[in-house]
């Protein structure tokens, strides 16, 4: 699934996190882990995963059941393949007769835009009725099971608490670059190592990547540093300076650029005589704002900087999924090109 269009997150069963435990289960997890999935906790976070989900493949356990209840009718599809865990009429059995079917994973994207609203809700609905009293229910089955009287106060249900954030950002991506008829170009990122096609070129995050990717990278970035080192002496790198060093160390890479802790990057390409200050506009969409990662511009401009050596493009459109951002290139200025990094 297309890094940029997509958060995927994995709800894991609980018997499962008891048999493997975390170790084994980070550690079999780690290439997914890597190329950004979120894994959600055990206890609450799972839920709110569950509740934030835009769509839900699901096998045969049952949080795809509260996930139809508690939400809109939203996509989902599975992936269970038969077999003697359901029993039939049960409220999963017929939530899953009822949902498509996802025979292969290269089908995902599509299934999830295919599905039609319905199947799943309704089943759902039936499994949760009356809906709101499940508190109250349980409450009073359960000290009916222990032989007491239920205490006289209420049992309020606790808020989800907000995940913490645990994704991690891939520091390679396969870059797959289409021109488009508005004089702009889509742009689309595989985590490398994720069974996706090569790419346009391949964007590595210089010291973050392995030194095989780094001298395989057709761009190679540096994003800045989150704090500076403590030392006796402070030395830093200008953009500039940085990317002149980096095309020399690095003779297979096209392209270096440095993003700026404005939110600007300086982009030298190879046998081009001045650096770029490339910069990609946030969106509004009713009340938030949405930002492109500087390194998504970086390939955009990177592509069209190599696809016409000629010509310098003042804005470009970049086109990420459903979404259009606007990229403006122009030659860095003497600041931009000597601002440390």
């Amino acid at each position: 699934m297309p890094y940029d269009e997509y958060q995927l997150a994995l709800i894991i069963h609980p018997n499962e996190r008891s048999l493997l435990g975390t170790y084994e289960l980070t550690e079999r997890l780690a290439p997914a882990l890597d190329a950004g999935m979120i894994l959600a906790g055990a206890h609450d976070e799972w839920a709110s995963v569950l509740i934030a989900a835009d769509s839900l493949v699901t096998d045969h356990g049952s949080a795809a059941l509260y996930y139809c209840a508690a939400t809109e009718d939203r996509p989902v599809v599975s992936v269970h393949g038969g077999g003697g865990e359901l029993i039939p009429g049960s409220p999963m059995g017929v939530l899953l007769d009822r949902v498509p079917q996802l025979d292969r994973a290269e089908d995902i994207a599509e299934a999830l835009r295919a599905y039609h609203p319905g199947p799943g809700k309704a089943a759902a609905e039936a499994a949760f009725t009356p809906p709101g009293d499940a508190v109250e229910r349980l409450r009073s089955e359960v000290y009916a099971l222990l032989g007491l009287t239920p205490p006289p106060h209420h049992a309020a249900p606790r808020p989800l608490q907000i995940p913490t954030p645990s994704c991690r950002v891939p520091a390679a991506f396969d870059v797959h670059v289409e021109a488009t008829t508005n004089d702009g170009v889509r742009i689309t990122r595989h985590p490398v190592g994720t069974g996706g096609p090569p790419g346009h070129h391949l964007a590595v995050e210089y010291a973050a990547a392995s030194e095989q990717l780094a001298r395989s990278a057709g761009l190679l970035f540096r994003r800045p540093l989150l704090a500076p080192t403590a030392t006796p002496v402070d030395l830093a790198w200008t953009a500039d300076g940085w990317t002149r060093h980096t095309l020399s160390a690095y003779p297979g890479c096209r392209a270096a650029a440095a993003l700026l802790p404005s939110g600007e990057s300086l982009l030298r390409v190879r046998g081009h005589e001045q650096p770029y200050t490339v910069r990609a506009e946030p969106l509004t969409e009713g009340e938030r704002i949405v930002r492109l990662d500087p390194s998504v511009a970086l390939s955009a401009a990177h592509a069209r900087l190599l696809a016409r050596p000629g010509e310098m493009p003042a804005r470009l459109n970049c086109h990420i999924g459903e979404r259009t951002f606007h990229i403006t290139i122009r030659p860095a200025t003497e600041a931009e090109a000597m601002a440390a990094i």
